[in-house]
């Protein structure tokens, strides 16, 4: 349940309306409560600042109505420019970064504030009073409203200049990286900590020993990407039923509705023939979250999905913007050297020493295939790009690892060799095979 509150919250979030909404709902709340305060003190504050605080009920109220509508306005060139910026980033970078902009915090709480601000002037707007109507003039009211016209300008300040720096590709790469590198935190377990649960035999552990009879099909229900897992749900559930679920999909995969999205069976087979309620397979499917597209949060695949993307569109001959593409393979670097020196997931996970749930997990020689395969095929004639992968690899081989990942490091390598072999110019090839000699070298004399 806690986790399903947590994913619910991101969730709500991550829209463009939620935070703004929010927002606006406090403003309303605000100018409630300042009418009323003025009512209380708005005699006492008068007599002590009649300067400020005087004013005719006809002026303050064309005051908070200009404020209003300009408000308003500004509110509808916010949107206006978030939208152009998310069109010219989708069309530069590539489209999977459109939520990282719906998602910005600057731009919710930019635009909650001025719609925020036009409600709160309707509403005080609502409140004054005068001539046959009965005086009533909420001063506080007002000339908070005023104060706060004031501060919205620098907003506008603030949001032009956050637009500009969202829009650059330094920024957005790096927003990427610090994502995946937190969702890498998440998933993979520090070698420092302790050791996987190794209590159950490797048959048990891989779900062999169940008879293939006692597995039951738990249906998708929704076509879509797996978005999130509720592990911990998960594992508690099945202890409950005692029985293991193996699941079929990674995070991020996509499923069809009403296709296999895991299978159940009792832990003790042999003694357990009976088939799960409906309702239990229900439960199973509830803990993974399907959805229209993927999120970063438990996929660190798609965060070094969406820097791959960008590499290929900056190499791609319309664009040809070889700097960008560098900048994204040395952050892919630096997202590769933060899980090196990592566990790779187990598929097994047990309670009390008894396998619960078996999933497909993401390793370090997956996430190196998706970080360099792609841009290493559209590099193939791009030295500066080559070079860069080279010094990439270079530098995570200097951290230490296991001898198998040191392997999949030297295939990479190997692929980079044959690719410099199509270099067109002697001088390029020749320098480029040496930096491979070169990186080998190092890959082989790094600690383990």
């Amino acid at each position: 349940m806690l986790s399903r509150l947590r994913t619910l919250v991101t969730t709500l979030t991550d829209t463009l309306w939620f935070v703004p909404g929010l927002i606006a709902l406090f403003m309303s709340a605000l100018a409630v409560v300042m009418v009323e305060v003025s009512s209380m003190v708005d005699g006492e504050v008068l007599a002590r600042f009649p300067r400020v605080f005087g004013a005719s009920a006809d002026s303050s109220r064309s005051l908070l109505s200009a404020i209003a509508g300009a408000m308003i306005t500004v509110a509808g060139l916010t949107f206006s420019l978030t939208m152009v910026a998310v069109t010219q980033a989708s069309s530069q970078y590539t489209s999977r970064i459109l939520r990282n902009f719906m998602r910005d915090r600057g731009n919710q709480v930019v635009l909650g504030i001025y719609v925020g601000m036009f409600a709160y002037c309707i509403l005080v707007v609502r409140t004054i009073r005068s001539g046959d109507e009965g005086q009533f003039l909420p001063s506080l009211a007002v000339v908070l409203g005023i104060v706060l016209a004031i501060g919205s300008v620098g907003m506008l300040l603030f949001f032009v200049h956050h637009i500009a720096n969202a829009l650059q590709a330094s920024t957005i790469i790096h927003r990427i990286t610090a994502e995946t590198l937190t969702a890498i935190e998440r998933a993979f377990p520090s070698r420092r900590g302790e050791a996987a649960d190794e209590a159950t035999p490797d048959d048990a552990g891989s779900g062999d020993a169940i008879p293939d009879g006692a597995w039951q099909p738990v249906g998708a229900r929704a076509t879509g990407y797996v978005q999130s897992v509720d592990n911990d749900g998960l594992l508690e559930l099945a202890d409950s039923l005692d029985a293991v679920v193996r699941i079929v999909p990674a995070v991020g995969d996509f499923v069809i509705d009403g296709h296999p999205l895991a299978w159940v069976a009792p832990a003790h087979a042999a003694g357990r023939q009976v088939p799960f309620a409906s309702s239990a397979l229900r439960d199973v499917a509830g803990t993974l979250k399907i959805s229209s597209y993927r999120t970063v949060e438990q996929d660190a695949a798609f965060g070094i999905r969406q820097l791959v993307d960008i590499a290929l569109k900056a190499l791609s001959p319309g664009i040809n913007d070889t700097t960008t593409a560098i900048t994204c393979i040395d952050h892919l670097g630096a997202i590769m050297v933060r899980v090196v020196d990592r566990r790779d997931v187990s598929p097994a996970r047990a309670i009390a020493g008894v396998v619960r749930v078996i999933a497909p997990a993401q390793t370090f020689e997956t996430l190196l295939g998706l970080s360099f395969d792609e841009i290493r095929r559209s590099a193939s004639t791009n030295v500066s790009a080559l070079t860069r992968l080279l010094t990439t690899i270079g530098t995570v081989a200097s951290y230490p690892m296991d001898p198998d990942r040191r392997t999949h490091l030297d295939e990479h390598l190997t692929r980079i060799d044959e690719a410099a072999q199509h270099v067109p110019l002697l001088s390029d090839r020749t320098r480029l095979l040496e930096r491979v000699d070169a990186a080998r070298a190092a890959l082989r004399a790094g600690p383990t």
